[in-house]
């Protein structure tokens, strides 16, 4: 999984490269979004497989905009590390990568298809 100090040093990291402004709106909706993927009921996991935990963090972060700005870059790390702990690297460029947040913060993607592509972008880590 990712911790809370790890999506907010993504945060950082994210507005120091690309700019904007660093900061918190709500220090709730990191904290949320980091257990999210960890939720379950009756011993089910809401996010059975490490494509839907990293669905969970990326829409969480994406959709409700936790930070004052980078919310879309930090979403994206942050599945995306959770998915590199897994052994998975991202085998998108950077306009697919771009589409897939824009279609996220636009709503114009589903949850099951944000489970999606990285299914279908990501590829194993080789040694």
């Amino acid at each position: 999984m990712i911790t809370l100090d790890e999506v907010l040093q993504l945060h950082e990291k994210s507005i120091r490269d690309y700019e904007g402004s660093l900061g918190v709106r709500d220090m709730n909706l990191p904290e949320s979004a980091v257990v999210r993927p960890l939720q379950s009921f009756g011993g089910t996991e809401f996010y059975p497989t490490p494509f839907d935990k990293a669905a969970a963090i990326i829409e969480s972060i994406v959709r409700n905009h936790p930070f004052i700005d980078g919310n879309k870059r930090t979403g994206f790390l942050a599945g995306f590390a959770l998915l590199y702990r897994v052994g998975l690297l991202i085998a998108a460029d950077q306009e697919m990568a771009y589409n897939f947040v824009i279609d996220i913060a636009s709503s114009n993607i589903s949850f099951e298809d944000i489970g999606l592509w990285p299914q279908q972008n990501t590829q194993p880590i080789s040694l």
